[in-house]
């Protein structure tokens, strides 16, 4: 069975949504949880299905500490789900196509350092896009400019908020996330 590690930062619901889908496949589980942020609900969450949490600083990321952790662990693949931290290149560097992220716009649009959950979300309504989604794609050293895996696309209204577009979002990526890291998994056979 192919073992997988989510990093969060959040609430976790995207998480929590891949814990669910791998826990009716053989082909994969969620063996760890890793946080950057000790109050995040997605501990909570990793509790409720019995899958271990790891919480660390920004230092301990940056540092060989976490990669030793993910080394021992030997995940098949690594899912950003909600993370906010910078990915560290020596973990880039150990597992190449091995890592995978959401971002909650069509990249390469509204991708780079700042450009994730609410501030999307506000910058597509002002200006006033026709249509936003969801993009998987591979990381790499830079923010959100990793090859894309999959992209689906959502009609933005005229009388969108900023909060109905991350509504249409969230349901873009609990729709979709789980079954794409099911086939990046399949293609890691």
């Amino acid at each position: 069975m192919k073992k997988i590690v989510i990093f969060a930062s959040g609430s976790g619901t995207n998480a929590e949504n891949i814990i669910k889908h791998f826990k009716s496949t053989s082909i994969g589980t969620v063996v760890s949880v890793f946080t950057n942020n000790p109050k995040a609900y997605v501990i909570e969450r990793a509790k409720n299905f019995q899958v271990p949490t790891e919480i660390f600083s920004r230092e301990e990321l940056n540092s060989d500490k976490i990669l030793q952790k993910l080394i021992a662990i030997q995940p098949d693949l690594i899912v950003l789900a909600g993370f906010l931290l910078k990915f560290p290149e020596n973990i880039i560097a150990q597992y190449p196509d091995k890592i995978i992220n959401v971002h909650p716009a069509l990249l390469p649009k509204y991708g780079g350092k700042g450009m994730y959950g609410m501030n999307v979300h506000k910058a597509i309504v002002e200006n006033k896009e026709k249509e936003t989604g969801i993009s998987i794609h591979y990381v790499n050293e830079n923010y959100d400019e990793g090859n894309i895996i999959f992209q689906k696309k959502v009609t933005v209204l005229i009388t969108d908020t900023p909060e109905v577009v991350a509504e249409k979002i969230h349901e873009l990526e609990q729709k979709y996330f789980p079954s794409i890291v099911e086939e990046v998994l399949k293609l890691k056979s």
